[in-house]
């Protein structure tokens, strides 16, 4: 118990200030804007795309047990069988992309990036202003 009251107020500082969290807060779609041209630039290096996907794969898988009557005194419970079942896995695989567009799109992120980081200025200032450190 009194681990975990120590713990609290270190989970608590993670979250960051409130300038930090304001910050945050006015500066998402930049960030968001900034990861875009981060891979728009590495598709564009490497000349494709690498897109995930989800493919089903079948595997064993213990059998759920199903509720039983209960068993005279001695007798041998059932073993646990095994079943086929279908589980999600997600693989990264290349993708074709067209350089030309993707150059494009580039470009239009980072005209947006430019009109974020102009907006974004004096928010930065006013998170500063109202949340000194």
């Amino acid at each position: 118990m009194t681990r975990g009251l120590i713990l609290l107020p270190l989970l608590l500082l993670g979250c960051g200030t409130p300038q930090e969290r304001c910050i945050q807060r006015e500066t998402r779609d930049l960030r968001t804007v900034e990861r875009l041209i981060a891979e728009t630039q590495a598709n564009l290096d490497r000349g494709y795309a690498i897109e995930e996907v989800t493919v089903w794969r079948t595997r064993w898988v213990a059998c759920p047990r199903q509720p039983t009557v209960a068993l005279p005194e001695g007798a041998i419970p059932p073993r646990p069988q095994m079943c086929l079942d279908d589980e999600p896995e997600t693989v990264k695989r290349p993708k074709a992309i067209n350089l030309a567009d993707e150059r494009e799109t580039l470009a239009g992120l980072q005209e947006k990036r430019a009109d974020l980081m102009r907006a974004a200025t004096p928010a930065i200032a006013q998170c500063k202003a109202t949340y000194p450190e």
